[in-house]
């Protein structure tokens, strides 16, 4: 009989193992289950991390032991978007008043119970995956409208987008956003308010972040609303495999891996979304001296006869950032664990060290980012070559013991303000670590450092977000060959769609309890 054929022919189908998720082609209910289960582990994640790191973190010194040197990583992506406060009293940035419903432990606690809910969710749409919300009403078969689904996603995540803009960063029923200078040196959360400017399109304006949110949640609900009430004509629908919710898992990757790369540049080239009081500064800020510089104008703009008295008006954050330890090019990726595993806990800084030969003031020759050893070489302001720590004495000619005139260090600012140093032994040792930027004390008692540079936040972020967008540009290309040529490459042939095509069968493999009584032949 045709019954017992169509029974014979569906215990015959055989699978390739990678095709693991067929169980949910014709499963709604527990296609819903398997992403709530996903949103409950990235969410469980985000507020197992917070936890961690409030144990970890020690936010004594937000000055010279910032969060970024200490590792973390959720902390200082809860403080761009307002949340700054805890319920211990402390808080990061300046001491505005601020609503103590944001803190890190409400946003902790919210995260954990919401996994909790995502995941007894997943387990009961698992279990009761037969509902009436997924059976049409003109045919009677499970049916996914996946044209209306991606209108009712684009809805919400568009609402979510415009609620963003409009009440959380505008700070009308929300904290701010985390806002500063170029430098880094105010940095507070802040109410912003949109501009809606096309001549502030720039890094430095936040307006256009409430703006953008603003527009884009808006254009965002009418397409969705548009998607959810009109259909595809059948040359389109087809076209771009609509009814096939694999093309629509590749189609959807698009956005994630090009949202990766897009996110790992503007934190590695550090963006105004990316403020450096709370990933540290980007390689480029050491590569072209930008922080150096600024510290040179502002010792030149203050009205003193006094060097010292200008560098002791010189921001503490500043100086730190003019630290080559700070620079996430500096530490290795696979040297595991925070900034200060590598040089330290910063103590105090010495001072600005100054050099002078005669009546010429000479700098210490810094060290690039991708070198780890350099020559201690002391320039005039010309970039002539005065002075050195040659590393054979055969071949020295400009060793400091040979200049025939004394080589003096001052310090300007920190806690060696006023101090001159003329003994070669200790000019020498100061000029080996002024190739390093900025001279600092650190101990190393607590962390457990062993010398060798780590990389920050930002460098970690940059990594993985670039690694794991190649890894989902890879799985479009994947998805994307399986869906249009899935009779080659699934292992599912034109002849065996009848037992696991969407909605011919109730379930996978049962090939007697169909969803539709008319037989079709296979």
């Amino acid at each position: 009989t045709h019954s017992s054929l169509h029974t014979l022919k569906v215990a015959a189908t055989k699978l390739t193992w990678f095709r693991a998720h067929i169980v949910l082609i014709n499963d709604p209910g527990r296609l819903i289950a398997v992403h709530l289960v996903h949103t409950g582990l990235v969410a469980g994640w985000a507020g197992s991390m917070t936890l961690y790191e409030l144990i970890i973190f020690d936010p004594s010194d937000p000055l010279l032991h910032p969060m970024w040197r200490q590792g973390c990583y959720v902390l200082p992506f809860m403080s761009r978007i307002g949340v700054v406060e805890s319920i211990y009293d402390w808080s990061i940035g300046l001491n505005l008043a601020q609503s103590s419903s944001w803190t890190f432990e409400t946003v902790f606690a919210a995260h954990i119970v919401l996994s909790g809910l995502l995941i007894l969710a997943a387990f009961w749409h698992w279990s009761y995956w037969y509902l009436d919300v997924f059976v049409s009403s003109q045919t009677g078969r499970l049916v996914l409208d996946l044209s209306k689904i991606f209108g009712i996603h684009l809805l919400l995540a568009s609402l979510l987008c415009f609620g963003y803009g409009y009440c959380h960063v505008s700070g009308l029923f929300g904290p701010g956003i985390w806002t500063s200078d170029s430098l880094g040196t105010v940095g507070s959360v802040r109410f912003v308010k949109p501009v809606y400017s096309v001549i502030n399109l720039n890094p430095s304006c936040y307006g256009v972040i409430c703006a953008h949110h603003i527009l884009a949640g808006f254009a965002g609900i009418l397409v969705g609303l548009w998607h959810i009430n009109s259909r595809p004509g059948a040359f389109l629908f087809k076209l771009l495999l609509m009814g096939n919710i694999e093309s629509v898992l590749s189609s959807s990757i698009v956005a994630v891996f090009f949202a990766a790369f897009v996110n790992s540049a503007l934190m590695w080239y550090a963006s105004s979304s990316t403020p450096i009081e709370l990933f540290g500064p980007s390689r480029y800020h050491w590569d072209n001296a930008f922080f150096a510089q600024d510290i040179e104008r502002r010792v030149k703009s203050v009205d003193s006869v006094f060097i010292n008295k200008a560098f002791e008006e010189v921001p503490d954050k500043l100086v730190l950032y003019d630290y080559i330890g700070c620079n996430p090019s500096k530490g290795g990726l696979f040297r595991s664990g925070p900034m200060l595993k590598g040089d330290g806990v910063v103590q105090n800084w010495l001072g600005h060290a100054s050099f002078e030969l005669g009546t010429l003031t000479l700098n210490v020759r810094r060290m690039p980012a991708f070198f780890e050893t350099f020559p201690v070489i002391l320039i005039d302001q010309g970039g002539t070559l005065r002075a050195d720590i040659p590393f054979r004495r055969a071949e020295s000619s400009y060793s400091i013991e040979q200049l025939g005139q004394q080589l003096t260090l001052y310090f300007s600012g920190g806690v060696l303000n006023g101090t001159e140093y003329s003994s070669p032994s200790l000019v020498k040792g100061y000029a080996r670590k002024a190739q390093f930027g900025e001279i600092f004390t650190f101990t190393k008692k607590y962390s457990g450092s062993d010398g060798v540079w780590r990389t920050s936040p930002r460098g970690w972020y940059s990594f993985g977000h670039v690694t794991l967008s190649f890894l989902f540009f890879f799985g479009h290309l994947w998805h994307g060959g399986r869906a249009l040529f899935r009779d080659i490459w699934t292992g599912v042939t034109i002849d065996a769609m009848g037992e696991v095509e969407y909605g011919r069968n109730e379930k996978l493999g049962d090939g007697e309890t169909r969803t539709s009584s008319k037989f079709i032949q296979v």
